[in-house]
């Protein structure tokens, strides 16, 4: 299995594909392994590498507490154990938000920004906060989390969409199989996730960025995502039918960001 050792810990990783080179950076509480059929497209036409973050799946790391900036910190890192002086970057929820770290913290590094279902913190708004839930009894958490993921999700709305069904139930599946520590690494995940905000700092980046939301978005809605536009020059907003997972709901959403992604960066 292939890891790299970087700040002191080793980080697990996944590389496949040719073109363009390009840093998939997965949600909350997710690995490699869950993530991979929605990185599986992007293999078709760039070299792309997914990874854990520190403390998921097989990689190690501190348990924490740390901040965003350590997650940043980790990606460049693995670009730079692999000798990737820059690379096209995407992150899709926390990963938006570890994307936008990592470009406002090295921009000059970055070639091309997709920023999926994400928010910029401070005075542009903040995702919702996701450690609440670990307060909620099974019972409360099941009542709140199907509106977040889809606002339109109520009991009539998932009778009648089996498709956003099966999507509910996946995700809510998702921790089942969670040990000990993958959950306190998840936690720690969540700890970071609140503090994100870069929303000062936005302007730094000068990249071509693609940020796209879903217009039932009940974590990152999509007046987040609108502001993240506002603060990037030259940034582009799209806008999909669906909530937080709308890269599967609309069938578009792919298509677009990979064309995006796989395209030419202006000389200079």
């Amino acid at each position: 299995m292939p890891f790299l050792t970087a700040r002191g810990f080793d980080t697990y990783y996944e590389r496949s594909g040719l073109g363009p080179r390009l840093v998939f950076l997965t949600g909350s509480g997710t690995t490699v392994d869950q993530s991979r059929p929605l990185v599986e497209p992007f293999v078709t036409s760039l070299d792309t590498v997914v990874f854990d973050y520190r403390g998921m799946g097989r990689s190690g790391g501190p348990p924490g507490p740390y901040g965003m900036a350590d997650c940043a910190a980790d990606a460049l890192s693995v670009m730079d154990s692999l000798g990737w002086d820059t690379a096209r970057v995407i992150g899709v929820s926390f990963g938006g938000m570890v994307a936008q770290e990592l470009a406002v913290t090295a921009p000059h590094r970055v070639e091309r920004l997709a920023l999926l279902c994400t928010s910029p913190g401070g005075p542009g708004g903040s995702s919702y906060p996701l450690h609440q839930l670990d307060g909620l009894s099974p019972t409360e958490r099941a009542g709140v989390l199907p509106r977040l993921i889809d606002t339109r999700f109520d009991d009539e709305w998932l009778a009648t969409h089996p498709g956003d069904r099966r999507l509910l139930d996946a995700l809510e599946g998702r921790t089942a199989g969670f040990d000990e520590a993958h959950r306190r690494a998840a936690r720690a995940q969540l700890e970071a996730r609140r503090h994100h905000d870069v929303w000062n700092r936005l302007p730094r980046i000068t990249c071509p960025t693609f940020i796209a939301c879903g217009r039932y978005d009940g974590i990152a809605p999509p007046a987040n995502g609108a502001a993240i536009a506002t603060r990037i020059e030259g940034s582009r907003l799209h806008e999909y039918d669906g909530g937080h997972a709308f890269f599967v709901q609309d069938a578009q959403a792919v298509p677009d960001v990979l064309t995006f992604l796989a395209g030419a960066v202006a000389p200079g």
